[in-house]
C-alpha cells in the first residue's frame, strides 16, 4: 500500500514555502519567482505590454517549478493571501497528470513561518482518524 504524502504550500506571486507533512511538519523548502521588482521597473520603461509578457513567462516558470514538486505528493494544501494559489490550482487542473492528487485551496492572511507550519499541521490533523 502506498503511503499518503501531504504538503502545504503558502504562496504569493514572489515566493512559495513548501511545508511537507507526515506525522509532524517537516523541513520547509522555498521556491522564488524570477520576476523581481527590478525586472518590472526595467521592462515597464520600455512598454507595459512587454512587462506583462515577461511577468507571465516568469510566473509560468514559477508555477512549473512548484508543480514538479507537487507531482510527488497525494494531497496538497495551497494557501496564502493572494490569488497566486488559485492561479497555480488552475495551472495544475489544465494538466491531467495532477488529476489523482487531492488539491485544496484556502484563503488566509499573511502568516509568519511558525503560523504556516501550525496551519498545515492543524489542517491535516483534523482529517487524521485513528483506527481502533
Amino acid at each position: 500500500m502506498k503511503s499518503i504524502t501531504k504538503i502545504g504550500i503558502f504562496m504569493d506571486h514572489s515566493k512559495a514555502r513548501i511545508i511537507e507533512f507526515s506525522d509532524e511538519v517537516k523541513e520547509t523548502k522555498i521556491i522564488e519567482s524570477d520576476f523581481t521588482y527590478h525586472d518590472k521597473v526595467e521592462t515597464l520603461k520600455r512598454s507595459e505590454s512587454e512587462m506583462n509578457n515577461k511577468e507571465q513567462q516568469k510566473l509560468s516558470s514559477y508555477y512549473k517549478n512548484i508543480a514538479e514538486i507537487i507531482e510527488n505528493f497525494n494531497e496538497v494544501l495551497l494557501f496564502g493571501p493572494t490569488d497566486a494559489k488559485v492561479e497555480l490550482y488552475n495551472f495544475l487542473k489544465n494538466h491531467h497528470k495532477y488529476d489523482k492528487i487531492k488539491i485544496e485551496v484556502k484563503n488566509t492572511d499573511k502568516m509568519r513561518e511558525d503560523e504556516q507550519h501550525h496551519f498545515v499541521r492543524d489542517y491535516y490533523k483534523k482529517f487524521d482518524f485513528k483506527k481502533i
